[in-house]
């Protein structure tokens, strides 16, 4: 497997370098002037065009400071973070424990995750971004026993290489639609200081699609904000990825004044929450679809609207199948892996609000369902989702480089599921050997404080209600430290 992973970031790279030497030929002279777009985030928070009665806007984040300069108004970038998170929970409560289950005894564990980011505007309408990353540390239980897991950032599976590897390869060509243009703030993400006001983007290569679909300015970043998976992603939406969050495709985002949609095409893993994909595009595959509307819901407020959708092909299980083979004593507890090789479908949708309330106060909410007959199969175990949070800016006290948050999250799973885990079955994260549902409801804040330069402390505390779904365990309290530099 590891050679594998290896051979499969080669052809990225080569691919990358491959399609970056392509790009320094000279562009179509109705390109000549094309540039890039900003994460989505930013299009929410900040005005693109002046108008007659402008909506009241949400006072932009300050730029994190760093412990090192960056490169300003040139082509290319390079910065890095390291993001420590300390996390523990006393005993709580559980007459009875499973393969999968959180163990109720007392338990701390650090997670890290390092990241280099480098990236190159090879013209005016082309940039080249690669990222290395390094992931270590251990979690909770090892990362078992929770559907909201209190944090996003462990390795899922403990045996994968601690090695330096690809997080993001990623080719972006922009194609320019108007004349009249936006300014753009530069990340690791973006490399522009402007771009046009309608126009096409295509991203290609390795990346993460939670970098361009479902992202909103208060709860996608667990550098600052929240750490849970599903306050900081809709849970019930199973994006491609491999183990560490990552799969290959394409991206094609259409931009214009108060409107985006966007498309992914995405490959899957091999086995569920697998490090390996599958290379075979035209069996095993994944569709992502987003239509954004940047404005407020409430009159003179900046906020957006972005609907989810998602479709997935992978060699999945069926829930109800698995049971019916247990059932007929064919197998000794249900297993969702107990099938040959066949191709099955999973689908699902979201919504994510983002609404500004004042110049240092912002509110955002997420709903998402899925066919959840289908096996969990690539993020976590959620079938139905709803969180609500809010995040303030430090300026409002004073402190700009500040921020502080409180969100909840209630997950569920469908009857199907909720059958397999009772009879003993075990997901890729879940499984206490029965299961006394109920909905798994967590409560999340935050306070990050900024000590010097790039250096971040943050403070916070979960609170989980029915952990795996289970009233028979529970609840659990995870107090969490977070040291996060920035560089």
């Amino acid at each position: 497997m590891k050679k594998l992973s290896q051979l499969v970031n080669s052809i990225v790279l080569w691919l990358l370098l491959l399609f970056g030497t392509l790009s320094l030929f000279p562009a179509l002279p109705a390109l000549a002037q094309i540039t890039d777009a900003p994460h989505p985030a930013k299009l929410a928070a900040e005005p693109q065009v002046t108008v007659a009665n402008p909506p009241d806007p949400a006072l932009p984040d300050a730029d994190p400071e760093t412990l090192f300069p960056h490169f300003h108004n040139t082509r290319f970038w390079l910065s890095g973070q390291a993001n420590f998170i300390f996390q523990t929970h006393p005993p709580f409560h559980a007459p009875y424990t499973g393969p999968n289950s959180l163990s109720p005894k007392y338990e701390k564990a650090t997670s890290r995750l390092l990241t280099l980011y480098t990236g190159v505007r090879l013209d005016n309408s082309t940039e080249v971004i690669i990222d290395i990353e390094e992931a270590g540390g251990t979690a909770l239980s090892t990362g078992l026993g929770l559907a909201g897991n209190t944090d996003l950032d462990i390795v899922r599976n403990p045996l994968l290489s601690k090695a330096p590897y690809l997080g993001r390869g990623i080719i972006h060509k922009v194609f320019g639609l108007s004349k009249d243009r936006v300014e753009n703030q530069r990340s690791f993400l973006s490399l522009f200081d402007e771009l046009p006001r309608r126009r096409l983007e295509l991203r290609f290569g390795k990346f993460s699609l939670a970098d361009f679909f479902d992202v909103n300015s208060i709860g996608s970043d667990t550098h600052f904000q929240f750490n849970n998976w599903t306050i900081d992603n809709n849970g019930a939406w199973d994006y491609a990825a491999d183990t560490r969050g990552y799969t290959v495709g394409i991206t094609a985002d259409f931009e214009d004044r108060n409107w985006g949609f966007r498309f992914a095409e995405a490959l899957m893993p091999r086995v569920a929450n697998g490090i390996d994909l599958v290379w075979r595009p035209w069996q095993v595959h994944s569709e992502n679809f987003e239509y954004e509307l940047r404005h407020g819901v409430i009159p003179k407020k900046s906020g957006a609207i972005r609907l989810l959708a998602y479709t997935n092909y992978a060699n999945m299980g069926i829930y109800r199948e698995a049971i019916a083979n247990f059932e007929a004593g064919l197998t000794p507890v249900p297993e969702i892996t107990n099938h040959p090789w066949r191709i099955t479908r999973k689908y699902g949708f979201g919504i994510n609000l983002e609404q500004n309330l004042s110049r240092y106060l912002t509110a955002f909410g997420r709903f998402g369902w899925n066919n959840g007959k289908t096996e969990s199969f690539a993020y976590t175990e959620v079938d139905q989702t709803f969180s609500g949070g809010l995040g303030a800016r430090g300026t409002w006290w004073h402190r700009k480089q500040d921020r502080a948050g409180i969100a909840f999250v209630s997950n569920a799973i469908c009857k199907d599921h909720q059958t397999y885990l009772a009879d003993g079955g075990l997901g890729f994260l879940l499984g206490d050997g029965h299961l006394n549902y109920g909905r798994e409801n967590i409560v999340e804040s935050y306070y990050t404080v900024h000590v010097w330069r790039g250096i971040y402390l943050a403070p916070g505390v979960q609170h989980i209600t029915n952990p795996g779904y289970n009233r028979d365990r529970g609840p659990v309290l995870v107090p969490t430290f977070r040291a996060h530099l920035e560089f």
